[in-house]
């Protein structure tokens, strides 16, 4: 049952980056953070209130379990800055194979904070993700993205970075706290402190890109948080491991690099599609080692 949670969030995800992908393009990376912000605290708001009519003030009633999600809040906010901006800026057929690079990054954090052990085959994973992240930087380079020129690319590298610290995080929290919940009160509290920092940002510094609003903002929120449900409640099932479900969740690349190569019409394909084919065996290799 996990197995299949994990691939629902996969595809989910792939829309997720699709729709987040139409709707920076030429508009306000901010407001549209914003605004999915928004929607995602919106859809699950009916949580936050059945708990609170009921007396229930979540995660044990606690200041200190208020504070645990409030950082949750602070990493996944911090990983969505860098991956707004970054796709806004690249080819989704490059964005898409860094992000799914994701796994190496929590596999490696699992085997040091979990204290999960590695087989080769796991290793072989590893070094095969490095390669492909190699491979892509040098592919990005031919199209001006390269790592010496494009603070882009440092950008989408750096989101999927805190995006692994977030999937290593959550395996901490869930042993606490029920899925619905962190992702209840992370989104509330992803709402206020995104609210803020606009609110101040553009105070401070104005804004040198216009807002225009596009039907596609709502559908980030509505996949991202139907992914994020069903990612929540697979970790949260009895002999789930993090580093499977990761990798699983990582295969929402081909969704996107899809809608990239036939409605974007991307450069260098056949380049990326050797990269991404070093990736997925490297992701298989992970799968059957965690087995």
């Amino acid at each position: 049952m996990w197995i299949a949670l994990a691939i629902l969030s996969a595809l989910c995800l792939g829309a997720y980056d699709i729709f987040k992908k139409i709707s920076v393009a030429g508009n306000n990376v901010l407001v549209v953070l914003f605004f999915n912000t928004l929607f995602s605290a919106l859809l699950m708001s009916p949580v936050i209130i059945a708990g609170l009519w009921a007396g229930n003030y979540g995660l044990g009633n606690t200041v200190s379990g208020h504070m645990l999600i409030v950082l949750k809040s602070f990493i996944v906010l911090s990983s969505w800055l860098l991956g707004y901006f970054g796709i806004k800026h690249l080819p989704l057929t490059i964005v898409g194979p860094v992000n799914a690079a994701r796994p190496v990054i929590v596999l490696v954090g699992a085997l040091i904070i979990f204290g999960e052990r590695l087989n080769w085959m796991q290793w072989t994973g590893i070094a095969l993700g490095f390669v492909s992240l190699y491979f892509i930087s040098r592919i990005g380079g031919r199209e001006g993205f390269s790592l010496k020129e494009s603070r882009w690319l440092w950008f989408s590298i750096g989101a999927t970075f805190m995006g692994a610290v977030s999937a290593l995080y959550d395996k901490f929290l869930l042993r606490f706290y029920e899925p619905l919940e962190v992702q209840a009160w992370y989104s509330f509290y992803q709402l206020l402190i995104m609210g803020a920092t606009i609110a101040v940002l553009l105070k401070v510094k104005g804004s040198s890109v216009p807002f225009r609003w596009s039907w596609a903002i709502p559908f980030i929120s509505i996949f991202l948080t139907v992914a994020d449900i069903a990612y929540f409640y697979s970790l949260s099932i009895d002999g789930s491991m993090i580093a499977v479900v990761s990798m699983i969740r990582r295969g929402s690349v081909i969704v996107s690099f899809l809608y990239g190569v036939t409605v974007l019409r991307e450069k260098n394909i056949r380049l990326k599609l050797v990269d991404l084919s070093v990736l997925l065996v490297g992701l298989a290799f992970l799968v059957v080692g965690s087995r």
